[in-house]
């Protein structure tokens, strides 16, 4: 069996966030593999305890997947700052034709268009993929759990950051499925009495009053912080505000558009153009334009850049969701060169962390070594890219570690669900399937 097969009966996935099944990319050629240890979310660390703990599965899952897509060059990307996990990475490239890439301490560093210019120097086709210019880029979980393959075991477990306004932040490892308020509390619970949930991240991540939803393949992390938190209740205003506000007082500064990451690399990603395009709505019609189309969500122009606490990166997703409902293909311009002032307009994290009034939770979150073992487990059939897995069990079955509950429709895009420990099949639905452990 070969390691596309090897990863696809695994269920491997984008670890960071993307959810896209692994063994799609690994079908393909390319000449260059980029590991993405970037991390660059505020406040979590689980990218980097792996990078830290896991380097020699990190380079290993790197060099087979090298090897499986035909490329010559792998590069590890991390921030210079994470001085061990820098140290243990190199440590374990020595000898392979892996090498490390240290990356400044900004944002959004991870962003894949940022990440592959940054480490190869070539630009990916405006609303393109990383494969058009001859590379694959992955997350250093992803590339984890493909050395796990290789070696015949699927996934089960998730590693996922608890930070914030909790007693003990830390990076814990827990099975698929588990409650999000387990995780929570396995971080000492949180510390204010009416706490809201930042589910993957400050920026990109999705802001939630409850957190009763189980972990999938993509949970990067939790951020617990008080429901009067500033950017919390800025989050928390509905789409229908966030408009109003932006319709009234957006004057056109442009500074969201200036310190875009996307446009200062040369793509056409203008976020003032979007937000004017709110006063084109007082028919109650959804108007938007195309300059939305390449934004990569980063958060940067709501969070950071606006001096009036507008939204524009949510006008962004708005309109793209508009445009995607239209059919709308993106027909600007293709070129891309990156603007002149590109390295002088990087956010620092500590500048952004200053911005989000975060310093008060800016604490070490160490890798705990036991994993979480929750009684229950709720496994989403749909928790990556394509369409929802389909149950290979029925409710009072009884399953053991690593069997497979979950398989793939054929010939569609999704991945394979394993059991994360040997239980009793409580209950299948066409959402997802309850396991109790035995």
């Amino acid at each position: 069996m070969n390691l596309v097969e090897q990863v696809r009966q695994a269920g491997v996935v984008g670890a960071g966030g993307g959810g896209f099944p692994t063994h799609v990319k690994l079908a393909a050629k390319a000449d260059t593999v980029i590991a993405n240890g970037a991390e660059c979310e505020p406040l979590l660390h689980k990218d980097a305890a792996l990078l830290e703990g896991q380097a020699a599965a990190v380079v290993e899952g790197l060099r087979l997947a090298m090897e499986a897509v035909g490329a010559t060059t792998g590069i590890v990307g991390i921030k210079a700052k994470n001085k061990h996990a820098v140290e243990a990475v190199q440590a374990a490239c020595a000898g392979s034709p892996v090498r490390v890439h240290l990356l400044g301490d900004y944002y959004p560093a991870g962003d894949e268009y940022d990440l592959v210019h940054e480490t190869t120097g070539r630009l990916i086709p405006p609303g393109g993929i990383p494969l058009q210019i001859g590379a694959v880029v992955a997350n250093v979980e992803t590339l984890i759990n493909i050395a796990a393959a290789a070696a015949g075991r699927p996934v089960t477990h998730k590693t996922l950051t608890v930070a914030g306004a909790v007693r003990s932040p830390k990076t814990i490892v827990v099975p698929l499925g588990t409650n999000l308020s387990e995780c929570v509390a396995a971080a000492g619970g949180a510390t204010v009495p009416d706490p809201v949930f930042a589910i993957g991240g400050m920026m990109m991540g999705e802001t939630r009053e409850s957190i009763d939803r189980p972990v999938t393949k993509t949970t990067g992390g939790i951020i617990v912080l008080p429901r009067s938190h500033r950017i919390m209740e800025r989050k928390l205003k509905p789409a229908v505000q966030q408009n109003a506000i932006g319709k009234s007082a957006c004057d056109q500064c442009r500074y969201c558009t200036e310190f875009c990451p996307r446009y200062l690399l040369g793509y056409a990603v203008e976020p003032h153009q979007v937000m004017r395009s709110l006063a084109f709505t007082g028919t109650g019609a959804a108007h938007w334009n195309q300059w939305a189309t390449m934004c990569c969500a980063c958060g940067l122009c709501t969070l950071f850049a606006c001096p009036e606490e507008l939204f524009p990166k949510e006008a962004c997703d708005q309109s793209k969701a508009e445009m995607k409902r239209a059919g709308v293909k993106w027909c600007g311009p293709t070129t891309v060169k990156p603007h002149p002032m590109r390295d002088g307009r990087r956010v620092p994290i500590q500048s952004l962390m200053r911005r989000l009034h975060l310093g008060q939770y800016a604490h070490p979150a160490p890798l705990d070594p036991a994993p979480l073992e929750p009684l229950s487990v709720i496994l989403l059939l749909k928790q990556h890219a394509g369409v929802p897995a389909f149950a290979l069990v029925k409710t009072g079955d009884r399953v053991s570690a690593g069997q497979p509950v979950a398989g793939v429709p054929e010939g569609a895009l999704a991945a394979a669900l394993h059991a994360p420990f040997a239980a009793a099949v409580a209950d299948v639905s066409d959402r997802a399937i309850t396991l109790n452990r035995n």
